[in-house]
């Protein structure tokens, strides 16, 4: 036994000294044959095609997704780059996907290549990787915020692009044409082509978001090398108008504001139209309390925490004593639910702020890292935390269990979060500030833990605050609640995440659920 612990503590090591170089996906020169062979039996190490592994967490049930959806990307660039050493990069629709904003992952991935084989590689979860073989390719550059991904540049990937792009992902195309900084780099593609059918489809889509300068540049560029072209709309439908003018924006924070702009009428439609009068404060936070057990209980076993309703009272009564009571010290997820005890007081102070009148996304915005700070604070008094632990947003990259949504990058959490709070705050409607403020949150993901709780109690500010009811999610129903909000994510359709908590508002509005036994 002892031999085998040693062998597994040096495999171990081989695999830390590989992440610690930034490695996520493993081929098998990387590796001796035993450290690989321990490794795969500990399950440590998952196999993905042969010759190549992906670390896996041993404690991970079976067929689990995270470790693969956080290691996909990095895998392809991996595997990628052995075969074809920098002669490869990704098509140029998915480029352009990539490009702006877009942190799904593809169940398939297709990647261009001149001694490509056309062939489909399988790969774990029903995802595979199609290699296109590439009579020439297009300029690209490595995206390390896409795990190493080789993406085509943004001009030649829109003139590369398919038509069908800007109607089946008119979000993506509309992006990609708002982030071109001038005309100077599509033209002199355009011209070398040629591609005058290319290029009335592009000034059209410029003017069609509104950059009515360069669509002429287009246009006027043309027909000065013989070619009579007239613009037409690529797009299919309408667009939103809310890229605002000014300093221009990172594709995230364009991608957020359309999100937004597409997802406000079906959230409007799922609510009624008519809410109920707020309450007085008195009643309003009595109201609240009396839920305060049921809230803690469904919100904490949503996220896997286990605590029981009487643990819940004893904390509230302030009867919990870890330092002298066995049972509490030993209780796994007792500082779980303590911090959200905390946290729920600091929420209800700022819920009576926004009952009174107040702008509640500004309320959001300024109470947020006060509500964090709660949440995790009896950790700190436990010393498994810091108070500079607690201090901003994530400092590291974080994955969403089963999701294929993966949240930007911490970089990237900097310039979504005031667009957030903006929205907000700019926000009429209580329902859409509700969902969306719930939905959004979550899809940043700006903490490393605690995300789903906070979204949870910023819904139930803009809603308790509003006219309706402080709304519990139940965890019998969390399966429905996960699958809403991965539509939501994956396929931009807001609509079952809205009509979920928009049934359970009025649910619990007539009856509040029963107190957990």
């Amino acid at each position: 036994m002892a031999k085998n612990n040693l062998r597994l503590a040096n495999a171990l090591d081989a695999l830390k000294r590989l992440q610690d170089q930034g490695v996520r996906a493993i081929s098998g020169t990387q590796l001796s044959r035993t450290d690989r062979e321990t490794l795969v039996r500990a399950h440590f190490l998952q196999p993905i095609i042969r010759g190549w592994y992906i670390p896996t967490r041993p404690e991970e049930p079976p067929g689990v997704t995270t470790a693969w959806y956080a290691s996909m990307r990095d895998f392809v660039a991996s595997y990628a780059k052995t075969r074809f050493k920098d002669k490869w990069h990704v098509s140029p629709e998915r480029s352009l996907t990539m490009l702006s904003g877009d942190r799904t992952i593809p169940k398939q991935l297709q990647i261009w290549a001149q001694k490509g084989t056309n062939q489909t590689v399988r790969l774990p979860h029903d995802c595979s990787l199609f290699i296109y073989k590439a009579p020439k390719l297009l300029p690209s550059r490595v995206a390390a915020d896409y795990g190493g991904l080789r993406l085509v540049e943004l001009a030649a990937a829109l003139v590369a692009a398919s038509s069908t792009l800007f109607q089946q992902a008119p979000m993506t195309g509309q992006i990609a044409l708002a982030s071109i900084p001038d005309s100077s780099d599509v033209l002199r593609i355009l011209l070398q082509g040629p591609h005058p059918v290319i290029a009335a489809r592009l000034a059209g889509g410029f003017n069609a978001i509104g950059r009515k300068q360069l669509a002429q540049e287009i246009i006027d560029a043309m027909r000065s090398a013989g070619y009579a072209i007239a613009e037409t709309n690529p797009f299919d439908r309408p667009l939103p108008s809310v890229l605002p003018g000014g300093r221009p924006e990172s594709p995230y924070v364009q991608r957020l504001r359309l999100m937004w702009a597409e997802m406000r009428e079906p959230v409007i439609r799922a609510f009624p139209r008519t809410r109920h009068a707020v309450p007085d404060v008195a009643t309003l936070l009595n109201e609240v309390e009396s839920r305060y057990v049921t809230d803690a209980y469904h919100s904490l076993s949503i996220e896997g925490y286990t605590v029981s309703a009487a643990f819940i009272e004893k904390i509230r009564e302030g009867n919990w004593n870890p330092d002298g009571d066995t049972r509490d010290r030993d209780l796994r997820d007792a500082m779980a639910a303590r911090g959200y005890f905390e946290a729920h007081s600091v929420v209800k102070d700022d819920l009576i702020r926004a009952a009174n009148g107040e702008n509640a996304g500004t309320i959001f915005r300024q109470g947020l890292s006060r509500w964090y700070r709660a949440l995790f604070n009896p950790s700190v008094q436990a010393g498994i935390l810091s108070l500079a632990d607690l201090a901003g947003f994530r400092n590291d990259q974080v994955y969403i269990r089963g999701a294929l949504h993966v949240p930007p990058s911490k970089e990237t959490v900097r310039e979504c979060m005031p667009i957030l709070f903006q929205l907000l705050e700019q926000e009429s409607e209580p329902s859409v500030r509700a969902v969306l403020g719930h939905f959004f949150f979550v899809y940043i993901h700006p903490y490393m833990d605690g995300n789903g709780r906070l979204a949870r109690f910023l819904m139930n500010l803009m809603l308790a605050s509003s006219g309706y009811v402080w709304t519990v999610i139940p965890v019998e129903r969390r399966a429905i609640y996960m699958a809403a909000l991965e539509q939501a994510s994956y396929h931009s359709n807001i609509e079952p995440f809205a009509g979920f908590i928009a049934e359970l508002a009025a649910e619990q509005f007539k009856r509040p659920l029963p107190p957990p036994r």
